[in-house]
């Protein structure tokens, strides 16, 4: 099964910006107790590319660890150099696209327009992260995907309890979820059981969509 086949069964992308190191082990241990089999840091994270390294080593059994925030092609290749198995850009960058291609490392980038959407198909990404939802609102997947049907969408920003099966009604292939998935004051205190619970609500919610 393809990457992107397993997240469209998963539904759920964990983003992890500003983890720090000395917890993020348990962090990741947390979400994939939960439930969740994707998880990204942003490369915007001080020491990204090494967590990448490490949950890669850690969880290589349980979940597939991605690089966010990949702004450039910068970003991409130190990502890809850590090992990252999925790169999502909040951006539409055709060298990042590109690069991507060349290490058969499959790339999700961000857009907003009908142009973006269709440029980035047009480079051959199998899937789009349709960003900033939490600013769009939700009534915008539908009139997107009236256009554009067949192209999964990622969507990412504003997803919660009460409204993420209205994303997937929409017509919304995956979502991006950020603090609302995992509150990382729970894991600077040590309470990695609540982000396990609060996954698993989310996980939960989502199979039975």
């Amino acid at each position: 099964m393809s990457l992107l086949n397993e997240l469209l069964e998963s539904k759920i992308i964990a983003i992890l910006r500003g983890v720090e190191p000395h917890y993020s082990l348990q962090t990741g241990q947390a979400i994939i107790n939960g439930g969740v089999r994707f998880m990204e840091i942003t490369m915007n994270t001080s020491g990204a590319e090494s967590m990448i390294a490490q949950w890669r080593q850690q969880f290589s059994e349980q979940a597939y660890v991605g690089a966010g925030t990949v702004i450039d092609v910068e970003h991409a290749k130190r990502a890809v150099a850590a090992g990252a198995q999925f790169l999502i850009s909040p951006n539409l960058d055709l060298e990042v696209i590109e690069y991507a291609q060349q290490h058969d490392v499959p790339v999700w980038p961000g857009v907003m327009t009908p142009t973006e959407i269709l440029a980035a198909k047009k480079a051959g990404v199998d899937a789009i992260k349709l960003f900033p939802m939490g600013t769009l609102g939700i009534n915008y997947i539908r009139e997107i995907r009236g256009p554009i049907a067949d192209l999964p969408i990622i969507a990412t920003g504003g997803v919660k309890m009460d409204n993420i099966a209205q994303y997937f009604a929409a017509g919304a292939n995956a979502v991006g979820m950020g603090t609302t998935l995992v509150d990382l004051s729970h894991a600077q205190a040590g309470r990695f059981e609540e982000i396990t619970t609060t996954v698993k609500s989310f996980t939960e919610a989502v199979a039975e969509l």
